[in-house]
């Protein structure tokens, strides 16, 4: 302030001006002017400055302070019994339980409560203690850059109540201690930290206390309590995990090792009997008398006595299996040693699975089909385990090797839910930056796929000239084909030649195949310069010219999916114990047939020259399922269900006589129904996902003038 009434008096205190010349005066003036604007502001700046210190702003900031992971500095806060508690609402959803106007900047903030302890005004019983696992979380948040001492700038909201275990807590008090936080407001933008829900003896597989609309970072969800885009999972810490022990698979004596120590029952008898018939390859262990957890004993080695977790280097594959909670710290064990997870537990939602693909680095078996465990592993090769085993030793390194990585990994996986253009690609997530070789699907592209290249149709024919023709003459005139390659599927008959053809102004050309093969519609031809193959039988002449044209644009948007227009669904009949090839007009799908879709021309690489197993030959020998083959392929990698666009569901060629068609043969829907369970049991699962969607064009049903709608022809059922 004395400074501020030292520049106010320059400018007020009184001024003579000495006589001169009218020219010297007006620069006297001027002068003097210009001095009297500066101080001003000056004055004003000060001013600014000095209230604001007053006021614990600076810039418009709050000067808050840090906080301090001390007990010592801990407040008692006494929990009243009609504290006001709601349930955890089941149905939250990122758009109706997360205030996004709180997240205003760039980058995700979270807050942390002051420690405090809660006590029950009753019976003076503390709520929860902090552990040395939950303080190390608040560690890592705290000196990270989501954190925020200002609640008024923070997105997220983290207490320090420990609801690590629900073994060690009072799960009503906690409920208590929840709703009586200083910003709770029913629970948004609330993040809760939980890795052992539930307890005795239903073990519910979230926690069982009245958050309301927290967001749970939960470590043993099923797929009916994950709110999928809303929850994180997370894993189940180990404190027994330290440093990797990356032995080569082919050094690893075991094919399978069981070590879990809770393993149910049931599934423990099916795990005695494989052991007893594959003594040298499955090791089972158990727990050793009088010993702590960090021993395990063999049953059939005379109770050998071994270090745990050290000994799962010795296996290729480790083994998690069903217990009474679904999450459990054996997964985080087994990638310490790199040995590759098999987890046998249905429903169980792993950790960072909306951005980890774990087909990468685990083998998921059905509980059921428990007993042919050792069949699937022993049909993995040696140079996939490999792959497998770096994957699951970056996995660990990057996201699990200790507290602090798996809490920056939670919020990273939320942070990139709420600011999704700063978010990693999945190939980035699972990508080994080191290793250009590694597995991954390369078509996570980071805008659309460019449309001036348009598309290549390829048309699979053998002996429909006149509609092959028709076909050609309709194709012509979508804007956004580029080019036309004929595949010529009869060695007994020359294909038409090149001048009978229809005058067309788009690039056409002809390829006649050495063999009758289905699979030749997914060679990678050199011809085919576009990144987009439309792939189209000769006899579909009913696809309009906006329908194709749409479901390019569809393409473009999802280049890693198959885009299409027939679509199927796979379903389990019970009856029989296999899987059903379904072709009813439904409203679910999980695969589009390439009779007419869309596909990017990696997947014609792929088909080609990595089937899995004898996809390829069977389908080829059989003259049969290629397009089923296709969908697999595609799902496996991606984990993405196919695309349908538009509503037409009849596809069936008005000229062509049954005759001439290969689903006319009774046989064909016997045998699709064959693919599928042949299929899933070489891929060892079912990577077919099945969903409840279509792309429709925009306004292309309302009542809306023709001249407003980009499509208007567009087919009905």
């Amino acid at each position: 302030m004395n400074k501020l009434k030292y520049l106010l008096s320059l400018v007020t205190q009184p001024r003579t001006i000495s006589s001169s010349s009218p020219k010297e005066q007006l620069l006297n003036c001027l002068t003097y002017g210009l001095f009297t604007i500066v101080a001003l502001c000056a004055g004003f700046l000060l001013w600014d400055l000095s209230s604001s210190q007053r006021d614990g702003f600076f810039y418009g900031k709050k000067d808050s302070h840090t906080l301090v992971l001390d007990l010592s500095h801990s407040q008692e806060v006494i929990l009243h019994s009609d504290a006001d508690q709601r349930k955890r609402n089941g149905n939250c959803t990122f758009w109706d339980c997360l205030n996004i106007y709180k997240c205003e900047h760039d980058r995700l903030k979270v807050y942390i409560y002051p420690l405090q302890e809660f006590v029950d005004e009753k019976t003076d019983k503390v709520a929860t203690t902090l552990s040395s696992e939950y303080f190390q979380i608040l560690e890592a948040v705290l000196k990270s850059r989501y954190y925020t001492s200002n609640p008024n700038e923070a997105c997220l909201f983290l207490p320090s109540l420990d609801l690590l275990s629900q073994n060690v807590f009072d799960k009503h008090l906690a409920g208590a201690a929840l709703a009586s936080l200083d910003f709770w407001e029913r629970g948004d933008n609330h993040i809760i930290f939980n890795m052992l829900p539930g307890s005795a003896p239903a073990y519910n597989s979230v926690l069982d206390v009245n958050t309301d609309n927290a967001i749970i970072f939960g470590g043993g969800f099923d797929t009916w309590t994950y709110r999928p885009g809303f929850d994180v999972a997370i894993p189940v810490w180990s404190p027994r995990v330290g440093h990797q022990h990356p032995h080569a698979a082919a050094q690893r004596k075991f094919l399978l090792i069981v070590a879990q120590l809770n393993v149910l029952p049931r599934f423990l008898r099916t795990l005695r009997d494989l052991s007893s018939a594959h003594a040298e390859q499955l090791l089972l262990l158990g727990p050793c008398n009088g010993m702590d957890l960090s021993t395990r004993c063999s049953f059939s080695q005379h109770h050998k006595l071994m270090e745990y977790p050290r000994l799962l280097s010795h296996g290729k594959f480790c083994f998690v299996g069903r217990s009474l909670r679904l999450g459990q710290p054996d997964l985080v064990e087994i990638m310490s040693e790199s040995c590759i997870p098999v987890i046998a537990i249905d429903n169980y939602v792993l950790p960072f699975e909306d951005v980890i693909d774990w087909s990468l680095a685990s083998v998921r078996i059905r509980e059921f089909e428990l007993h042919s465990i050792m069949q699937k592993l022993k049909a993995i090769s040696n140079v996939k385990i490999v792959e497998m085993q770096k994957q699951v030793q970056w996995l660990y390194t990057k996201y699990f090797k200790d507290l602090k990585t798996v809490t920056l990994t939670a919020l990273e996986v939320l942070e990139s839910r709420i600011f999704p253009l700063r978010a990693r690609s999945s190939r980035q997530w699972n990508a080994i930056a080191t290793n250009p070789r590694a597995t991954f699907n390369p078509l996570f592209l980071p805008s659309l796929a460019p449309k001036s290249q348009g598309f290549t149709a390829v048309i699979l024919t053998y002996d429909r000239v006149e509609s092959l023709f028709l076909l050609i003459q309709k194709l012509a005139v979508v804007p956004s084909l580029q080019s036309i390659l004929v595949i010529w599927n009869n060695q007994k008959k020359s294909p038409p030649h090149l001048s009978t053809f229809p005058s067309i102004s788009k690039p056409l050309k002809i390829r006649q195949t050495k063999e009758n093969k289905l699979s030749n519609r997914f060679y990678p031809y050199p011809e085919i310069e576009t990144e987009a193959i439309l792939t189209i039988d000769d006899d579909i002449i009913m696809l309009t010219t906006d329908e194709l044209d749409f479901g390019y644009e569809v393409w473009r948007e999802f280049p890693d999916h198959i885009v299409g227009f027939p679509s199927r669904i796979h379903v389990w009949d019970n009856v029989t114990m296999r899987w059903h090839y379904e072709s009813e007009w439904t409203n679910q799908i999980s695969m589009v047939l390439t009779g007419a879709a869309f596909h990017h021309k990696y997947w014609s690489h792929m088909y080609t020259y990595a089937m899995p197993g004898d996809i390829k030959d069977w389908v080829d020998e059989h003259m049969n399922c290629e397009d089923i083959a296709m969908n697999f392929l595609v799902a496996n990698i991606t984990n993405n269900p196919p695309i349908k666009v538009t509503p037409r569901k009849k596809f069936k060629c008005p000229e062509c006589t049954n005759t001439e068609m290969l689903s006319a043969d009774l046989n064909h829907m016997r045998e699709r129904s064959a693919c599928i369970d042949r299929f899933s049991k070489i891929y060892g699962r079912m990577p077919l996902r099945t969903v409840e969607f279509r792309a429709d064009p925009v306004l292309f049903r309302d009542n809306f003038p023709d001249k407003l709608k980009r499509y208007n022809d567009i087919g009905s059922l």
